[in-house]
């Protein structure tokens, strides 16, 4: 992220001593995801964090596809992913690109025996269901429905759920998550006109220094495959750090739409960003208030990229037959809009309870098997007229 946060202990002077109380040096990483140019945070630990005492098992987990060339619009019933105790078992890629994999996921079980460390992508997790703690070797984040936590690559985590009942929408991104740029001044501050600010965006507060020497299993995604690391200390040894690198968390119902006399773009919606796709969040908001305005959006031709939407709660107003849960993909090549009727019906409301998540990718999505097990196939033939 854009501003600097400090949680724990550091010394006055970066690469100069820090010293335990018994005099031995505490270690100091340098952590960054875009070599020496990016944001990056430096930490201080107990143990060295290289200390590898054996390489385990190593598998895929790439997504198997099933169309690689898609123009079909598609519904996905997201509900249908069936609960799974593991949280990285439960994780099924739906979607998928050179850019980035769109993933749900439902587990019901916190990730006690091991860690997890994501190599290749920063994941945007998305809470629909399900509350508790993201726990990370740079400190501890509670979240809720309507949470993004938003988790650079190569932070070491785990998530502690309060129940068996979590409902996950993930994306992960092979480039830096953003907040949008148009919003940002050249410092990097979130300026007037941004949907939010930084006091939106919740920092770790909560810092687990554990001074322990064992076996610690780390799961290391690289390259689309799993790599089982044993460590000799533990990964949470952090005793402070500050810097730009850290995961955070933004509450989709703090987001704050922006509304016109017309109907308004989708860029208005937009949360975060990377340089394949963006991220936007549709809230409850007031409708255009022209007098002859028209709230359901017009149709748009889909040339630059592909359309993807997950329903999170509310009466979506543009489709007919949609639930919590749902994914509609409108891929780039055709246009799309509001379902039959939906237009007419829009016309005198004045407001809408709506909220979804969108990703609109750049290069188009392939269509995994996991994806097609959860497919409703009829879905673009749903903007046929009906016989009169």
């Amino acid at each position: 992220m854009p501003f600097y946060h400090k949680l724990g202990e550091i010394p006055p002077k970066r690469h100069t001593q820090f010293r335990k109380k018994d005099g031995s040096l505490y270690y100091e990483q340098l952590f960054g995801t875009i070599g020496f140019d990016g944001m990056s945070t430096n930490s201080y630990h107990e143990h060295r964090p290289t200390m590898v005492k054996k390489i385990g098992k190593q598998y895929s987990v790439k997504p198997k596809i099933a169309k690689a060339n898609n123009i079909q619009s598609y519904k996905f019933i997201g509900f249908q992913v069936q609960p799974e105790n593991d949280y990285l078992e439960s994780r099924k890629i739906v979607l998928t690109n050179s850019d980035c994999n769109i993933i749900l996921s439902a587990p019901k079980k916190s990730t006690t025996d091991y860690f997890y460390k994501n190599s290749d992508a920063d994941e945007v997790i998305f809470i629909h269901k399900g509350t508790g703690k993201l726990r990370t070797h740079l400190g501890n984040l509670d979240f809720k429905y309507g949470d993004y936590l938003v988790i650079p690559r190569g932070i070491i985590y785990k998530l502690d759920f309060d129940d068996e009942n979590n409902r996950l929408f993930i994306v992960e991104s092979y480039s830096p998550v953003y907040t949008p740029k148009r919003y940002r001044n050249w410092f990097g501050q979130l300026l007037e006109h941004s949907p939010f600010c930084e006091r939106d965006l919740r920092r770790p507060y909560e810092l687990e220094t554990n001074n322990e020497l064992g076996d610690f299993l780390i799961k290391v995604k690289k390259q689309g495959e799993i790599i089982e690391m044993t460590y000799a200390s533990h990964p949470f040894d952090v005793i402070g750090y500050d810097g730009y690198n850290f995961p955070y968390a933004f509450s989709i119902h703090d987001f704050e739409p922006i509304t016109g006399r017309i109907h308004q773009p989708p860029p208005v919606h937009q949360t975060f960003e990377t340089n394949a796709f963006v991220i936007c969040s549709f809230v409850p908001r007031m409708y255009d208030y022209h007098p002859l305005s028209i709230p359901a959006p017009y149709s748009h031709s889909n040339i630059d990229s592909d359309e993807v939407l997950y329903y999170v709660d509310g009466d979506f107003m543009s489709r007919n037959d949609i639930d919590q849960g749902h994914i509609s993909l409108h891929p780039a090549g055709i246009p799309h809009g509001p379902h039959p009727g939906t237009a007419e019906k829009s016309i005198g409301k004045t407001k809408t309870g709506e909220l979804a998540v969108m990703v609109d990718t750049f290069k188009p999505l392939q269509v995994t098997e996991e994806a097609m097990k959860i497919a409703d196939e009829e879905y673009y033939k749903s903007w046929l007229e009906s016989p009169s």
